[in-house]
């Protein structure tokens, strides 16, 4: 049976390390306007996206440069240098989405890798072998594909790479592609600056055209009024299923603007599906349990299963976002010693979420840490920060370090059940 990689959302330096950490086999990111995801890619300079290039190589991990904007004919000299500085930073692949582009990038990046971005909407055989005759290495098929479908295409084309979304947000247009945000606030969803308009509330009315009548069109009670708000891609329960087929070469997750613990808790739990896959130990409801802990708009397997019409389950229309079971209440950026990310007391108990297996299970003056039912607790008896003061309580914004039993690794996180 075949691995498929497991590729994790890289939105900054600290997502990046964090989905390294965490178990990525490669991750994506981008800098610049030419990037789909600009509020994400802002957060990337040219230093930090090279350091975290060097971080994954280090590793023996994969970087993936989003290069998959739609740009404007007065922004191509800035996207030939855009193009020229990213292949000077040596990453794995280029993320590209229209043809044009591609043509550049092979142009003045003729050594790199080439992947198709799931914006240019490939479904079929067709379409695949058009993209793979252009150099296309990897298609990043549309999230409305099948299973069916994909082992059509690489049944055709075996030697062209397929990649899928796994889990994320889903955009109530045809793969991404949706002006509603243009229409509205100006913001062009297609180049990177999507306000995601499909997530708000909207009132709907009808009007008479003779009389000049408006009238106010009045939901059902609990029907809501988020017309267009899709649910977010949860396909844990069909690892084995996508693995088994062998058509599926990279697992993708979105979410480049999501938080930091987002990227660790997806990462880590697509990295024990596809593992348990591999080692016979599959477990949907533990995987569904530690991805129902992060905030989401409900969960749907949307489409590569099933085909559109036979889903009705795929919007929510009753709220924007639902609440994760659990609250990060810290990170351990230090060693030693954790930053708080919400109100924590002493005796509070504290679930541990660790990169690594290794923990030491410890007592002393400053709390413990042991193991239970197969997880890892922290209590903390006193709160005393690296300064040396004692505190009752510690909240969300105290930037004091807060010392902890014993070291755990960089990038835990701490959380409690809500």
């Amino acid at each position: 049976m075949k691995k498929p990689e497991l590729l994790s959302p890289a939105g900054n330096l600290e997502k990046l390390k964090i989905a390294i950490d965490y178990g990525a086999d490669a991750v994506y990111g981008g800098i610049s306007h030419f990037s789909l995801r600009i509020r994400s890619g802002k957060e990337f300079n040219l230093e930090s996206f090279k350091e975290g290039i060097d971080y994954a190589h280090e590793r023996g991990r994969k970087v993936y440069v989003t290069i998959n904007g739609f740009p404007f004919n007065s922004q191509l000299k800035l996207l030939e240098n855009h193009i020229a500085i990213m292949r000077d930073l040596k990453p794995d692949a280029f993320i590209i989405a229209t043809p044009g582009v591609l043509n550049l990038a092979k142009k003045i990046a003729p050594e790199m890798d080439l992947h198709l971005s799931t914006q240019a909407n490939v479904l079929n055989s067709l379409d695949a072998q058009f993209y793979y005759d252009m150099g296309v290495r990897r298609i990043i098929t549309a999230r409305e594909i099948s299973l069916k479908d994909l082992e059509s295409i690489k049944r055709d084309i075996p030697q062209l790479e397929t990649e899928v979304f796994i889990h994320g947000s889903m955009c109530f247009a045809y793969s991404g592609r949706c002006l509603i945000s243009s229409l509205q606030s100006g913001r062009v969803p297609n180049r990177g600056s999507c306000a995601n308009d499909c997530r708000f509330p909207y009132t709907i009315y009808a009007e008479n055209e003779e009389t000049g009548t408006l009238f106010k069109l009045v939901e059902d009670e609990g029907v809501g009024t988020y017309i267009m708000n899709s649910k977010d891609l949860n396909l844990s329960a069909h690892i084995q299923e996508i693995i088994k087929s062998g058509v599926v070469d990279s697992m993708k997750i979105e979410g480049r603007t999501k938080s930091s613990y987002y990227s660790a808790i997806t990462t880590k739990t697509y990295r024990e599906a596809i593992d348990d896959t591999i080692s016979g130990n599959y477990k949907t409801d533990y995987y569904q349990s530690e991805l129902a802990t992060t905030q989401n708009r409900g969960f749907t397997d949307a489409y590569l299963i099933h085909k559109p019409f036979e889903k009705h389950d795929t919007q929510n229309l009753t709220e924007t976002m639902m609440m994760g079971t659990h609250q990060v209440s810290g990170i351990v950026l230090e060693s030693g010693y954790f930053l708080c990310k919400f109100t924590t007391h002493p005796n509070d108990i504290i679930e541990i979420m660790s990169p690594t297996k290794i923990i030491d299970e410890v007592e002393n003056e400053f709390g413990k840490v042991y193991k239970e039912n197969g997880k890892w607790f922290l209590t903390l008896f006193k709160l005393i920060a690296k300064n040396g003061k004692e505190w009752e309580s510690v909240h969300s914004g105290n930037i004091n370090p807060i010392k902890l039993p014993t070291a755990l690794a960089i990038n835990t996180f701490l959380r409690v059940k809500i």
